[in-house]
């Protein structure tokens, strides 16, 4: 049986034991992208989104298609009926948001959720002395519209940070969503949010970087796009088969100073602006490449100093 049908079957079982809790009627505090997909999610998987709130009039009306709730331009008032809160506002504003829920009287006993990925559970601290119970659920995946995150949520992990009587309730709306539940710590969430920035948002500006290269070459984004995507897509196939200490290549891999220094000396002259992420990436490359044992340790040391600047000037007079 697939691990889809053994979701589906287990579903009646999660929801017997969510109504042990209560929690079968949901708000959402802030219908931006990630708040308007978990909305519709959760409708599709039988819960009820009953109240949907938000400063903006616009994000209101954009969002409406997809949650069937009643919109709110009062915190309080949406909360007002809902088993569950869900805070998917930016990180900057859940504090408030929280604050502002909190002085609702009907607020105790309540689970109240925030969808950040680094914020603690310090930020929802007012409806837990409120009487509410607290926890943060965060889609590990990235989102660029509301129908790309519907369709990018089910199947992807979500980190879970949750008081001792909030995890269950957590753990099941996140098998509801289709999600896999993955507890991370308080002291934890920073880093591991920080790792999620690396593997998304700076492997977007990575490839930003290459398409500019390849610009600068003459190529447009187009071709550009094509000539350089099998490489990155053949490279994620090969970490996601063997790890990625086994799938590096290229000349740090193989030693290869004389390459290297070509590449410092055309990026000094031609793109300087990425002449320090060229070096920064390349000594950590100069690792890897330690740790799956092609290079040797004069090597690294001869690279590494190439990297750091102070060979700069020899590599340009031994490639004029």
């Amino acid at each position: 049986m697939s691990n889809k049908g053994l979701l589906f079957c287990g579903r009646p079982f999660l929801f017997l034991k969510m109504r042990k809790y209560n929690l079968n009627n949901f708000a959402i505090i802030g219908a931006g992208m990630v708040g308007t997909a978990i909305g519709f999610l959760l409708g599709k998987a039988g819960y009820k989104v009953i109240a949907v709130y938000d400063k903006s009039s616009p994000a209101l009306k954009r969002a409406l298609p997809y949650i069937k709730g009643k919109a709110f331009l009062n915190p309080q008032e949406a909360v007002q009926k809902a088993d569950g809160v869900i805070i998917t506002t930016p990180d900057d504003a859940i504090l408030q948001a929280c604050e502002e829920i909190a002085l609702a009287p009907s607020i105790k006993g309540k689970f109240v959720f925030h969808m950040s990925g680094a914020g603690g559970l310090d930020l929802l601290e007012p409806a837990k002395k409120a009487g509410a119970l607290v926890a943060s659920i965060h889609p590990l995946q990235s989102f660029s519209s509301i129908d790309q995150a519907i369709l990018n949520i089910p199947g992807s992990y979500f980190g879970i940070t949750a008081d001792k009587n909030a995890l269950t309730p957590a753990k099941s709306i996140v098998r509801h969503l289709e999600g896999i539940p993955l507890i991370i710590f308080p002291g934890q969430k920073p880093l591991y949010h920080a790792a999620a920035c690396f593997a998304s948002n700076y492997l977007v500006s990575l490839i930003n970087v290459v398409e500019s290269i390849y610009q600068a070459i003459g190529l447009n984004e187009k071709d550009a796009k094509k000539a350089f995507l099998p490489l990155v897509y053949g490279s994620l196939k090969n970490i996601e088969k063997s790890g990625s200490i086994a799938s590096l290549t290229g000349p740090i891999a193989r030693g290869d100073l004389g390459t290297i220094k070509k590449h410092i000396m055309a990026i000094h002259e031609k793109m300087p602006q990425y002449a320090s992420l060229y070096s920064s990436l390349g000594l950590i490359t100069v690792k890897v490449a330690r740790q799956k044992g092609t290079l040797n340790a004069s090597q690294a040391k001869e690279i590494n100093t190439l990297l750091k600047g102070e060979n700069h000037e020899h590599a340009n007079q031994t490639n004029p």
